[in-house]
Parts: structure tokens; sequence; C-alpha cells
């Protein structure tokens, strides 16, 4: 989509590689996961599970644009630049994200298992340095490193809430949120 509004590829070959690595560390910590189930099999609301998945995915790419928006043309970076802050914040936010889908409630209110905050936090770390030190991309300063997780943090809370505006709209039954 970037490249159709911007004329801009936002990442490179090398950076989708490298974050489809990233996630994998992530991804395999998440079946020993704490989270509440059922011991009989569950049937899923597909209109739910999608309803949530696009107000997620919508916001994701809402923030991805907003940044991209305000590298470009309110700090004046350069592409190359704007291409690794965009690296790193979708490595930062989608790991972020993990912490969203786990739970209906607020992303808190069911406490990790230590392999996922260790694979979550391992990854971001090396994502970071990554970044800053400047492997296969162009390096971005430590100061530009903490502005991208700020801004991911801050649509974290963001995203947390609205997931809960959209459990309680879609299925108000189950979802234990007061509007």
């Amino acid at each position: 989509l970037a490249i159709l509004v911007f004329n801009f590829y936002p990442l490179t070959a090398v950076m989708i590689v490298m974050l489809a690595l990233l996630n994998d560390g992530a991804i395999l910590s998440i079946a020993y996961d704490n989270v509440h189930y059922k011991n009989q099999p569950e049937a899923w609301n597909m209109r739910v599970v999608l309803g949530i998945a696009t107000v997620l995915g919508v916001i994701g790419v809402v923030s991805a644009f907003l940044l991209f928006y305000l590298s470009e043309r309110v700090f004046h970076l350069d592409r190359a630049h704007i291409q690794t802050l965009m690296y790193l914040k979708l490595s930062v936010a989608g790991h972020m994200t993990i912490f969203l889908t786990r739970t209906r409630g607020p992303f808190w209110s069911i406490k990790p298992a230590r392999i996922l905050w260790i694979a979550v936090l391992g990854t971001q770390i090396v994502a970071t340095l990554i970044a800053v030190y400047g492997f296969l991309m162009t390096p971005i300063s430590w100061g530009w490193a903490g502005f991208v997780w700020g801004y991911a943090l801050v649509w974290v809370l963001l995203n947390d809430r609205l997931k809960l505006l959209a459990y309680h709209f879609l299925d108000p039954k189950k979802s234990g949120v007061n509007v």
C-alpha cells in the first residue's frame, strides 16, 4: 500500500527476511503461554475473530502510515533512515501485538509465560541493535530507536483500548467491558 500511495518501498527485501526470522522466535514461544482455556473444544465466533483482527490490522496500518508521514514530512529524514525506522516499528509493534491478542481483557490481565517474555524481549533487543548499528540497513541513532519504542508503546495502549471497545460491540455478552 505504501508503494502505491508514496511511490516508495518502506522495507527492503532483507528487512522483510529479518522480520520473518525474528518473528519465528517469539511465535514459537506462544505455545507455552499462560492463557485461560477450556477442557472441551470451543466453537470460534468468526465474526468476532475477524472483527478484532480487522480493528487491530487497520490500527497497525494507520500507525505505520503516520510514522512514515512524520518521518518524511515533519522530521525530514531521508528514505534510507525511514526504512530503518519502519523496520524497527514493524518489529517492535508487531511483537507488542502478541500481548494484545492473547486475552479479551486488558493486555495486562493475564501474566504472560516467562518464555514468551524472554522470546519477545530477546528478539526486540536484537531488532533494535540491528537498526542502531545498521546491520544490512542504514543505522539510526539510539534516540530514534527510543522514539520508535515509545511510539509503538503509545499505539499499543491505544490498540488495547480499541480492542476492548471492539469486543464490547462485537460480542457484548462475553466482553466484560463497560463502555
